[in-house]
């Protein structure tokens, strides 16, 4: 069992995460400040790079946070570069086969588990060579989370959750909603549904579900569904939200 399962299993409640998409390890920083479970570092939407995640990821080690990053893509290069600077934790958008599924695990596993590149000399996450025991244990720590965000995850979804090495499913409500047909409406009937029958698929294959929470009343309703892993806002969101109520307040 990978240490994100371990980190879910352990938890009484659902573990709340905030998003990231600032880009900056001064914010970061003070985001790690405020108490959340897990924050998501994103590499699909939001301007990073390698450099600019391993600078934030740096600004929030020595907080209590799980740090999880989301490559732009589950291809093996995302993948090894973002493990090779630390993170521990992988969030994989788009995913919508068990075959697709397995290509991601085996990307994330030296051989013989898989097809990661070595370079444990000179990457950060084997503290550059002098964590001798990195090679032989890095699957023990390596979680990997997969998106369910299209009609086709969604059909597949059974198959997905049961792939070994796949330690998590968070399903992505907003691109689900486009993919069935209800763009910007992940409130729709049928978007509600699908989440729910994704869960239900989550949850008998016995592993944690996540969800990106639409406001704070869904992240209750989530949390009393049963999913394990709640994101409940953003960076940007804390940033606009917080200067709109400011100046309305002094407004009058």
């Amino acid at each position: 069992m990978s240490a994100f399962r371990e980190w879910i299993d352990a938890a009484p409640a659902p573990r709340l995460g905030l998003w990231q998409a600032l880009a900056s390890p001064y914010t970061a920083e003070i985001c790690a400040t405020l108490g959340f479970d897990w924050m998501l570092f994103d590499g699909e939407h939001a301007p990073n790079t390698a450099q600019t995640l391993l600078g934030q990821l740096q600004a929030v080690a020595p907080y209590p946070v799980h740090a999880i990053a989301r490559p732009p893509a589950g291809d093996a290069v995302n993948i090894k570069q973002y493990l090779d600077i630390g993170f521990g934790t992988l969030l994989i958008p788009m995913v919508e086969s068990a075959d697709q599924a397995a290509a991601i695990v085996a990307a994330s596993r030296f051989p013989p588990r898989g097809i990661r590149g070595v370079a444990s000399s000179t990457s950060r996450a084997s503290r550059f060579g002098a964590e001798t025991s990195y090679l032989g244990t890095a699957h023990e720590r390596t979680g990997i989370i997969v998106q369910i965000e299209s009609a086709a995850a969604l059909a597949a979804v059974d198959e997905i959750a049961a792939v070994e090495g796949v330690d998590g499913l968070f399903i992505g409500p907003a691109d689900l909603a486009a993919s069935l047909g209800h763009l910007g409406n992940p409130l729709h009937e049928t978007v509600q549904a699908a989440i729910d029958q994704a869960f239900a698929a989550i949850h008998a294959a016995g592993k944690p579900a996540g969800i990106f929470a639409l406001d704070p009343e869904d992240a209750a309703a989530r949390a009393a569904q049963g999913f394990g892993f709640i994101s409940v806002g953003t960076d940007i969101g804390l940033l606009a939200n917080g200067g709109r109520r400011l100046l309305q307040t002094c407004r009058g």
